[in-house]
């Protein structure tokens, strides 16, 4: 408690009550009763405490836990000059402020301090009082009104959970369908690479202004002019690419594949949160990581150990990250979503929380029903098996199949999700919710169509790399890669390119047929390669 560290520090530096009081420039009564526990330092008490006794205002105010937040004792000296800022959590309190809304702590009241703080100017004492904001907000109640119930213990995730169906598999098809899941994920992740981040206003207008609205084709450079671009504010001239390119460039959606047949090829399919973090630390720089897994990356060489690398000052705890890093997990368990989703939890707590864990296994349960099922419908239901249904991104699957069961067209599906997520809040245009809609919606309005699909997924917006590749892993598995038009698979020429230690670059048609090395042992006999 912050009383005891208080007095613990005074004595050791043989203070007393009042030396500290005549430093502080308060009463010795206060000190006392901050020592006691009766009341509490204002934030610039608190700083010039940290201050004196050279300690971190974290260290300081943090309430121990048995882990202690998971620390080992190493530290990570940032370069504040070049860093992005997705590694300092003072830069982004508006997220941080965001996210706690969402979670239903009650934050309100905070409101102007929060803003007060963004306001700052960045420098080391805006930090230090942001670390008190991180204290403040982890400590706060969730508000008596809040309708979810969303757990981190998977067993708690199950126990509010449908559950979801165990499906036979053919496992003459398994081996194809793999294939499918790679070629499927690699090239939608190309569709969409070149527009990530990009406000779908100037994505309308530039795929109209090419004649590709609605998006039916690859983007190429080849259909751009410089009329094209006049009046588009995104970088779009300096990310396309020609018809003639011929691979898939590095992209962290499609790194996360090859880290998941490496992680498994490490530690075998028992791996624990740990190894995750052991391969990521060994075959990445922290370059190659963004946004929740560039904090869980900087907190691991910090010391922190899953599940509180992913928890510690990470205000993207409920972003897209960990759902983007589960295909790999579905391809290994064909008609098995549970135990897809087992694999994506230990993954995802590495880095994420509540919804950003589910997303994790709701993608890889999806790929695993892929499978068996031939009916968009039925994969997109039988995933939701694994998430609580007392869940926001539960809720927010559900209403995309009513608005969808409902007779609601396309546009109006994707006008209605961005209604609720506005990505230019704290929300960010890569928060999971809205991105897991986003790939339901694709699936259910395309139909089983592979580029229907993945044009669906691109065109909506958002995080258009990433919901491309996930809806076309997901209908990949369903098609199977014989079934995949030629006018898709065939522009990335069999390629794959990666920042991964020894897989800069690789052939797709190879990593899947590495992938069967991890399939269950009763499948594994008996597929047809």
């Amino acid at each position: 408690m912050f009383s005891e560290k208080l007095a613990a520090l005074r004595t050791s530096k043989k203070m007393t009550q009042e030396q500290l009081a005549e430093k502080l420039d308060v009463t010795r009564q206060s000190v006392q009763k901050w020592e006691s526990g009766a009341s509490f330092p204002s934030i610039d008490k608190l700083v010039a405490i940290a201050d004196l006794y050279s300690v971190s205002l974290d260290g300081l105010c943090r309430e121990e836990t048995g882990e202690d937040y998971g620390r080992t004792g190493k530290y990570y000296i940032p370069d504040y000059e070049n860093a992005h800022d997705w590694e300092f959590y003072f830069r982004v309190l508006f997220i941080e402020y965001m996210q706690c809304v969402d979670e239903g702590k009650d934050v309100e009241k905070y409101k102007s301090l929060f803003d007060a703080i963004v306001d700052m100017p960045s420098d080391e004492y805006k930090k230090k009082i942001a670390d008190v904001i991180f204290e403040l907000v982890g400590s706060l109640p969730q508000r008596s009104d809040y309708p979810y119930i969303e757990p981190n213990d998977l067993e708690l995730i199950k126990r509010l959970s449908g559950g979801a169906k165990t499906l036979p598999v053919n496992p003459a098809l398994v081996a194809d369908k793999i294939a499918g899941g790679w070629f499927g994920r690699v090239c939608g992740c190309f569709l969409g690479k070149p527009v990530e981040g990009i406000r779908k206003t100037e994505l309308d207008t530039v795929l109209k202004r090419t004649n590709n609205y609605p998006l039916s084709r690859y983007i190429d450079a080849d259909d751009f002019t410089d009329e094209t671009f006049e009046g588009i504010t995104f970088p779009l001239k300096s990310r396309l690419y020609p018809r003639s390119f011929g691979r898939m460039p590095v992209d962290d959606d499609t790194n996360y594949t090859i880290m998941g047949y490496e992680i498994l090829r490490r530690y075998g399919r028992d791996f624990t949160s740990a190894n995750v973090g052991e391969a990521w630390l060994k075959l990445q720089t922290m370059d190659a990581y963004c946004t929740a897994e560039r904090i869980a990356y900087k907190n691991m060489i910090d010391g922190y150990r899953p599940p509180a690398s992913g928890e510690y000052k990470n205000v993207y705890r409920e972003w897209i990250g960990a759902e983007i890093r589960a295909d790999f997990y579905g391809y290994i368990n064909p008609g098995d979503p549970a135990t897809a989703a087992d694999m994506a939890y230990r993954d995802a707590r590495i880095s994420h929380v509540k919804n950003g864990v589910y997303g994790a296994m709701w993608s890889a349960a999806a790929i695993a029903s892929a499978f068996s099922l031939s009916s968009p419908r039925e994969i997109v239901e039988n995933a939701l098996g694994v998430v609580p249904k007392s869940s926001r991104l539960y809720e927010g699957v559900k209403d995309v199949i009513a608005a969808f069961d409902g007779g609601m067209g396309a546009d109006g599906c994707v006008d209605m999700i961005r209604s609720r997520y506005d990505e230019t809040n704290g929300h960010g245009w890569t928060h999971v919710i809205p991105n897991v809609m986003i790939v339901t919606a694709a699936l259910l309005y395309g139909g089983g169509d592979y580029g229907k699909t993945v044009c669906l997924a691109v065109g909506a917006g958002f995080d258009t790399d990433c919901n491309g590749a996930t809806s076309g892993s997901i209908v990949g598995v369903m098609l199977g890669k014989r079934a995949m038009p030629g006018e898709w698979t065939n522009r990335i020429a069999d390629t794959l390119e990666s920042t991964l230690e020894g897989y800069s670059s690789v052939s797709v048609t190879e990593m899947a047929k590495k992938t069967l090395e991890f399939l269950p042992e009763d499948i594994k006999k008996r597929i047809n390669p």
